[in-house]
This record gives structure tokens, sequence and C-alpha cells, in this order.
């Protein structure tokens, strides 16, 4: 299939041609004299994924419903049907990206045997994702909200942001309880310390930072749990 260039307001985006754009109105219903109405005719999926990267490069604020209708193919009234408004689109969005290009971090913590492995695990693979040229660099739960004036959807990333480190927390603090970690190890300031590596790296990945100088911060942080 085909792709073409879209350019927008925010930057170019790369669009799947046919797969998000919308066909003509079917045709009239025999000896009725009227249109059927019209059926959805892109494709949802891969529009969400341009909104997804759209977002994820420009940020909330900076990305315009004029720019998401040009890099998804569709026309305004097509979005609103189909997703709502850009706040429930982006909110899509965001649930989209945990459950694929951000899923790795949950789910490292989730199949190590160990907070320590899990994190491990986690920033060795937070260098490869937030440099990985398929797609912008860095955390879109980290970047696509900075400077955003709309207190809603700030304070919802914002929420998930910490509710990860609290997940952490309690895991670090599970293991100390099972002797995984030294009875002394704080797992509050071990859990904060985890996230700003983890935002420091995505910054970095953002600032042109390769894969290999962040695999070396993941490695010496490391080098800092107890």
């Amino acid at each position: 299939m085909a792709t073409t260039k879209g350019t927008t307001g925010a930057g170019t985006e790369t669009t799947t041609a046919g797969a998000a754009t919308e066909a003509p109105g079917a045709p009239a219903a025999a000896g009725t004299g009227h249109r059927r109405g019209r059926p959805r005719s892109f494709d949802r999926e891969a529009a969400l994924e341009q909104a997804l990267r759209l977002f994820w490069e420009h940020g909330y604020e900076a990305t315009s419903v004029a720019d998401l209708t040009a890099a998804m193919g569709i026309r305004p009234p097509s979005l609103y049907a189909a997703f709502g408004d850009k706040r429930a689109l982006f909110a899509e969005v965001v649930a989209r990206y945990r459950e694929s290009h951000g899923a790795y971090a949950t789910r490292a913590l989730a199949e190590e045997p160990t907070a320590r492995a899990g994190v491990a695990r986690m920033l060795r693979e937070a260098a490869a994702q937030t440099t990985d040229p398929d797609h912008p660099w860095g955390c879109l739960l980290i970047t696509s909200t900075v400077n955003c004036t709309t207190p809603e959807v700030a304070e919802a990333v914002r929420e998930l942001r910490n509710a990860n480190v609290r997940a952490l927390e309690s895991r670090i603090r599970a293991d100390v309880a099972a002797g995984h970690e030294p009875a002394g190890t704080d797992p509050a300031a071990l859990a904060q310390f985890t996230a700003a590596v983890l935002q420091g790296m995505s910054q970095r990945a953002r600032d042109g930072a390769g894969r290999a100088a962040l695999e070396r911060v993941a490695a010496d942080a490391m080098r800092i749990w107890p």
C-alpha cells in the first residue's frame, strides 16, 4: 500500500494512502431517490496511529485539530464522529501508547523476579525505545504535556506518571520485606530516583542522545541502587 506525506502546521506526517481517507457517500438506494447514510470509510486504527505520532512529536498543546485531520487523512466531522473532541482523542492515544510503545516498563517489572532486575531491564529497554528511529524520540507520557495549558489533560497524564512511581515503590517495598533488598533501603526515594532517570533519558533522547549513550546512563543508574 502506497504512502504519502502530508505537511501540517506542526510538521510533516506520513499517512497511508487509502487507509485513512474518506470515500464518497454510498449511491442512492434503487427507486427511493435518497442517499443511504454514509458509512465510516477510513481505517480507524491507522488514523489513531497517525494521531499518536503527531501528539508524540509535537505535544498536546501544539497539535491542532487541523494538524490532526491532515495527518489522519480525514475531515473534522469524521474526527469528531469517530473519536470525540481533541481531548478525547488524546486520551485514546495515551491508552494506545501505554498498551504498545510504552508497555515495556510495566512488562519488565511484571516479568522479572525482583524490582532490581525489572528496573535494570526497564532502563535498558528505555534506551532502545526512546531512540527508536521508527517513531518520535522520547516518551509520549513525559513530553506530550510539557507547557500544556489545559489543566485536565496535564493532570491526567501527571497522575499516570505518579501512579507508575507508586507502583514501583510498592514493588521495592515488597522486595525489602522479602529480603531481596537491604533492610535500610528507602523504597520511596529509590522509586523517585528511578523515575527521574527515566524522565531524564526521555529528554536526552529528544535532545539527540543516542542509544549507546543512554545505555551507559542506565548502567550507571543501577550502580547507585543499594
